[in-house]
């Protein structure tokens, strides 16, 4: 099985300024030692790496811990895709073997309609002639400008992280308009979707029955083979309902959710969808 979706940091280093001292749960470094019993424990074979913070040495940071570990396989950095660097920066990445996609960190920025500015295309366009993914960090609101982007790149590899952060604490049942948008994004061939970061997005009393809803319309609309399953660690010990905040708890979640499909749509969303989006041999 492969993790499609964790992060490591050092408090202090690399620019890293998140996570802040309010949040006790994950304020610490974390590093391959903290993730590789768990994972392993859990019957995790290989990992996908993701920036957290904006900034280049952040990258260049976890491009180096990738380096020194078998069990990570790929890499998603962050570039500034509105620089006149940018083309520069990618290519310069694209030499690291592990670099697999770019992350912008969407959900922070105070222009919802960011990712369609005309002087991000020279990046975009870097980034596919390097043959790198779009890791698209965002929320409900988002999907829209989103879905133009990607009507724009079809031959642009995109993933919508963690679902897009539903408001699950909300309600019990997927609102009307994340389904709607979520199912519309997914017409789209080159998007596909993390099953990632829900227990975050839920409140306390909520686990097996609210989550399972929300992951069983996302296979509905994009099939096993455009879903991966990520754990969001150290991200996921943010979890209100504390039972979910443990990370082989929110697998098995994932796996009870999965219980009636076939074993091929499984394997795809353990494993399958991960290797072939971001190109793990």
């Amino acid at each position: 099985m492969i993790d499609s979706h964790q992060h490591f940091w050092q408090i202090g280093e690399h620019d890293c300024i998140w996570p802040t001292p309010d949040l006790k749960a994950i304020y610490r470094d974390f590093g391959l030692k903290d993730f590789l019993p768990l994972a392993q424990a859990a019957g995790i074979t290989g990992s996908v790496l993701v920036q957290s913070q904006e900034s280049d040495a952040d990258t260049n940071y976890i491009l180096a811990v990738a380096a020194q570990s078998e069990f990570i396989k790929a890499v998603v950095g962050w570039v500034d895709l509105a620089a006149e660097s940018a083309p520069a920066r990618i290519a310069h990445l694209a030499q690291q073997p592990k670099l697999r996609g770019l992350r912008p960190m969407l959900q922070c920025l105070p222009n919802d309609e960011w990712i369609l500015r005309p002087e991000l295309e020279p990046a975009i366009a870097a980034m596919k002639a390097h043959k790198l993914s779009f890791d698209a960090l965002l929320y409900l609101r988002h999907l829209p400008h989103l879905e133009v982007f990607a009507k724009r790149h079809p031959d642009l590899p995109i993933v919508i992280d963690h679902a897009a952060k539903p408001a699950i604490i909300a309600g019990d049942r997927p609102s009307d308009e994340w389904r709607t948008a979520i199912a519309s994004i997914a017409k789209l061939p080159n998007v596909y979707c993390k099953i990632s970061g829900l227990p975050t997005e839920a409140g306390k009393d909520q686990g097996q029955a609210e989550l399972a809803s929300y992951i069983q319309h996302l296979l509905g609309v994009f099939g096993a083979e455009r879903l991966m399953w990520g754990s969001d660690w150290p991200v996921v010990g943010l979890a209100p309902n504390k039972q979910l905040s443990i990370y082989k708890n929110w697998l098995n979640l994932v796996h009870h959710a999965l219980a009636g499909c076939k074993l091929s749509e499984i394997e795809s969303v353990f494993i399958g969808t991960s290797l072939r989006f971001y190109r793990i041999a």
